[in-house]
C-alpha cells in the first residue's frame, strides 16, 4: 500500500511547487479572524520573462483562517494586473502572439490564477489578461492591461 502512494504523493508535490515567482508588493486585510491569517488581497509585481522593461502588478485576493493558512483554501477569482513600462523596452527573443507569462496556483490543486500575454501587431502593442481556471470549471473574472510599444520599435512576433 505504501509503494502505491508514494509516486502519487511525490505527483502531488511536484503540482504544489509549479508556477513562476512574484515579488509582494504589500497586503491588506479585509476580514477579521481572531485566531488564524485574515482574508486579504495581495500585491505581487513580476517581470515580463521576454520583454525586459515591462513589469506586472497583480493584485489577488487570498483566503485566511486555518485552510489558508496551511495553504488547503481555495482562493476566489478575483484578480486584476496593470502592466507597466519601467525602462527601455528590448526583446529578448521573438513572442508568440499569445503566451502565458505567469502562473500561480490558488488552490492547493487544480486552481491557478494565470496571466498571458498577447500582441496587438496592428496597433504594436502587449496586451496582458488575468484570469482564474480550474480542472472543471473556471471563472469569467479578469482583467486587462495593455503596453504600447514605440512605433520604431515593432515587435519581433513568431
Amino acid at each position: 500500500m505504501k509503494k502505491r502512494l508514494l509516486p502519487l504523493l511525490c505527483c502531488l508535490m511536484g503540482l504544489v511547487g509549479l508556477g513562476a515567482h512574484a515579488e509582494t508588493i504589500g497586503e491588506v486585510s479585509t476580514t477579521f479572524k481572531l485566531l488564524s491569517p485574515n482574508d486579504k488581497v495581495v500585491v505581487d509585481v513580476f517581470d515580463d520573462p521576454v520583454v525586459e522593461g515591462v513589469s506586472c502588478y497583480l493584485s489577488h485576493a487570498k483566503t485566511g483562517g486555518y485552510a489558508g493558512a496551511l495553504g488547503l483554501a481555495e482562493d476566489t477569482s478575483d484578480a486584476s494586473v496593470a502592466c507597466r513600462q519601467v525602462g527601455p523596452i528590448s526583446f529578448k527573443d521573438k513572442v508568440d502572439k499569445q503566451d502565458e507569462v505567469f502562473n500561480a496556483r490558488s488552490s492547493f490543486l487544480f486552481k491557478h490564477v494565470r496571466v498571458v500575454r498577447m500582441v496587438d501587431v496592428k496597433r504594436n502593442t502587449l496586451v496582458y489578461l488575468v484570469y482564474s481556471d480550474k480542472l472543471i470549471d473556471g471563472s469569467p473574472k479578469n482583467s486587462v492591461t495593455a503596453v504600447p510599444v514605440p512605433a520604431s520599435q515593432p515587435i519581433p512576433v513568431k
